[in-house]
């Protein structure tokens, strides 16, 4: 009688002796051949990479396999995410590390919304205006291009500008110092946990217009948060004596009113349609660069995405 036996490689194993593989970064394994590595020992490696924002350190981790586990250290996205969401309380977002995101603040900071502070959000519109008649030319028409720039804080706080002026030179004038003749106006914010900006500014001037906004949050990637979506844009008025009672903050002021509510009858509720072109988000490192710098004749096919 003849039998069939399968194949078992696994059998020739019995009796020999393999040398088991070390763990990366262990004492046993090979010496590490670049010599950065020799040089920087692991606790000055750790004490830059906690001098880095969150973008710079994720650029970081791509260079090799032991920046890359450096670079996961549970601190170093710890003090990014307690820093982001610092409205929220130290012990809320410990509470919300440990119930929604397993204790990892890597991954609450990928999936966490969150408005970045690191650039400026922009808008770039554009709208066909009939020219005037001159010489041989009866109907001319000109292609005005103008951007809304945003730049968030967190602290709740964000500043807006209208400006036909493109990145590179509006960028300068994106701070708390900036004079009257820059135009830029502070206004206060707040980020739901679906994505969602709501935001209120105050337009001075003879009679106070407020500027109402409803933005949605959302990325190209995962924890990229580099698209803004505009809902809604209102302006509506309001009373110049509530204004001069009223202590807390502008969001504060119109929360519960209707869109088309105003206070001010020389100054009617508008719910504006035009102009609703998503922001995108540019770097202050790539405000020079960016391509939104471009003049209108080489942007007439520019897709945000």
């Amino acid at each position: 009688m003849q039998y069939i036996a399968t194949d078992r490689p696994w059998l020739k194993l019995y009796g020999i002796r393999i040398q088991p593989v070390p763990p990366f970064r262990s004492l046993s394994c090979k010496p590490d051949p670049a010599l950065i590595h020799h040089c920087l020992p692991d606790e000055l490696l750790l004490e830059i990479f906690t001098r880095m924002n969150p973008y710079t350190l994720g650029r970081a981790a791509c260079v090799c396999r032991k920046w890359k586990y450096t670079a996961r250290n549970p601190t170093l996205w710890r003090a990014a995410c307690l820093k982001t969401w610092q409205r929220s309380g130290m012990e809320a977002n410990y509470v919300m590390v440990r119930s929604l995101y397993d204790s990892s603040w890597r991954r609450m900071w990928l999936q966490r919304p969150r408005i970045r502070s690191d650039g400026l959000y922009v808008s770039r519109n554009t709208y066909i205006h009939t020219g005037v008649t001159e010489w041989q030319f009866k109907k001319t028409v000109n292609v005005v291009c103008y951007y809304r720039y945003l730049r968030f804080f967190p602290s709740g706080k964000f500043l807006y500008k209208i400006s036909p002026d493109k990145v590179k030179d509006a960028v300068k004038s994106m701070h708390f110092r900036a004079s009257k003749a820059d135009c830029v106006f502070k206004g206060d914010y707040i980020l739901t946990e679906d994505g969602q900006i709501e935001m209120a500014l105050l337009y001075p001037g003879h009679r106070y217009t407020l500027v109402r906004m409803c933005l949605r949050l959302r990325g190209t990637t995962v924890g990229a948060n580099n698209r803004l979506d505009v809902l809604k844009i209102l302006t509506t008025g309001v009373n110049a004596t509530e204004l001069k009672n009223w202590t807390g903050s502008i969001l504060e002021l119109v929360e519960g009113w209707e869109e088309d509510e105003t206070h001010d009858p020389d100054v009617p509720a508008v719910s504006h349609s035009r102009g609703l072109s998503p922001f995108v988000f540019v770097p202050f490192e790539e405000a020079d660069t960016s391509v939104l710098n471009l003049p209108v004749e080489k942007m007439d096919y520019y897709v945000p995405g």
